[in-house]
């Protein structure tokens, strides 16, 4: 069967561009090789709880009113009413590091007081910084690379204020190692600091749901346990998408959202090993711990706190199985209007290495989970109110969980550190979006699925 696109990949991205293209009356067909749709950002039901994936907090929170932000913006491109999300806003969080502390919330003249008053002689130079951020166009699709270190030296002299600064924007959606792209980094710093953090009252499941809901209204086709195989090319173009089921199927258009590196070995020209240098190096492990009571009665009340306890802030891949020298802690009941979660829940992330992860049988794997859950959480509890003795029920996963659902070499969570801007391929008509494409966070994950939708099928077309 032959369609307008093909979208490899039933993420937010993907979910995104479909609905692009459906509203203009393409024929679209959504490929997912998972039975729940979702990809980085998912959702399931353990022990009769229902967790998120993937999701702490979505970014480009602005208040209801507000026009001229991502989140609107996008809203509008998929006709989709703010109010069907329900978003919360966050309480407010913090950045912790054994010097300093930094607090912020949803209004920015927080994180510049806490600037003014912990830096004082970093507090024009921070002010003249934030100014060139907000003029900055990070949605070009063609600004080269730039460090972020070697830029943010040009502002800045105190080397600890680069590093709480740059703690929570590389967790949240960085793929280098130590450094940034200075495009990413001001599209982080505007969708944290400048916008917000949100969460939707009934977690990301919402999001996905109408997402899905509107994608088939618009007429777009959706196939769950369906896995692509092989993109069948000859040099200039895909000419084919063989499915897992051995079926062929053909498209004017492929947008995907599996990652570059990922999507670029399903090509039937592609030499074997991929390169090295694009497969992403970092991944994470993540404990969820279920209490009961609140983190609040515990007198916990930030909403995420992004903690460093070492001289400086180290964001690489660790020699061990996990480094919980620096981390984030989420608490999802720290939102408002999230009274009606039935137990506590506190989340822990820290930097892990998928190669030694991957290598562990399956006893010294359950073994090492054990112990890097108790590691992580020792860690924890030097910046939060000990919650162990109320845990009720706990979760662990390991980039091998990762690389288990949603396919990225390297167990790598933000994917290839090569973004493709324009996410164009060496195939004329495969398109990347998604992470790779290099738009970050939930909200940049369905701009680039729109963007790229936008520009190499419907412009093109």
């Amino acid at each position: 069967m032959h369609y307008d696109a093909i979208i490899i990949g039933a993420g937010m991205s993907g979910l995104a561009s479909g609905i692009r293209l459906a509203y203009f009356d393409r024929q679209v067909l959504l490929v997912e090789r998972h039975e729940v749709y979702g990809g980085l950002n998912s959702f399931y039901t353990l022990a009769g709880r229902r967790f998120d994936v993937g999701l702490h907090a979505l970014t480009n929170y602005v208040p209801p009113g507000v026009k001229s932000a991502p989140l609107p913006k996008l809203l509008r491109q998929l006709r989709i009413d703010r109010s069907a999300l329900h978003l919360c806003g966050q309480l407010g969080s913090e950045i912790r590091f054994p010097q300093k502390r930094l607090r912020f919330d949803n209004d920015f003249a927080l994180l510049r007081q806490e600037v003014a008053e912990g830096f004082p002689q970093q507090a024009d130079s921070f002010d003249r910084l934030v100014a060139d951020i907000r003029a900055y166009d990070d949605l070009s699709l063609s600004t080269p690379r730039r460090s972020t270190r070697q830029v943010l030296c040009t502002y800045l002299t105190d080397p600890l204020l680069m590093d709480m600064l740059l703690c929570p924007l590389m967790y949240y959606g960085n793929a280098e190692e130590d450094d940034m792209d200075f495009t990413q980094f001001v599209t982080m710093f505007k969708s944290i600091f400048l916008e917000g953090l949100s969460r939707p009252r009934d977690g990301v499941r919402v999001i996905l749901k109408t997402l899905v809901k509107k994608f088939r209204q618009c007429g777009g086709t959706l196939r769950t346990r369906c896995g692509v195989e092989r993109l069948e090319t000859d040099r200039h173009r895909v000419t084919g998408v063989r499915l897992e089921s051995g079926e062929t199927l053909t498209a004017d258009a492929i947008l995907s959202s599996a990652g570059l590196v990922e999507t670029m070995q399903l090509c039937s020209d592609s030499p074997e090993p991929p390169p090295e240098a694009e497969i992403g190096r970092l991944s994470f492990t993540e404990s969820i711990s279920c209490l009961d009571t609140t983190p609040a009665a515990l007198g916990l009340d930030s909403t995420i706190i992004f903690f460093n306890d070492a001289p400086r802030f180290v964001y690489r891949r660790p020699e061990d199985l996990v480094d919980t020298r620096s981390g984030v802690i989420c608490c999802p009941n720290n939102f408002e209007e999230h009274d009606h979660l039935p137990e506590g829940i506190l989340r822990v992330t820290s930097l892990a290495n998928h190669d030694r992860w991957l290598e562990l049988n399956d006893e010294a794997y359950a073994a090492a989970k054990r112990e890097a859950y108790r590691a992580t959480l020792d860690r924890a509890s030097k910046f939060v109110p000990e919650f162990r003795p109320r845990t009720v029920f706990s979760d662990f996963f390991t980039p091998r969980t990762i690389r288990r659902f949603t396919g990225h070499l390297g167990g790598a969570v933000y994917g290839s550190p090569a973004k493709v801007r324009d996410g164009r391929t060496r195939l004329k008509n495969l398109f990347i979006c998604g992470t790779d494409q290099g738009f970050l966070g939930i909200v940049g994950a369905m701009l680039s699925g729109i963007s790229m939708a936008n520009l190499h099928v419907l412009q093109d077309g």
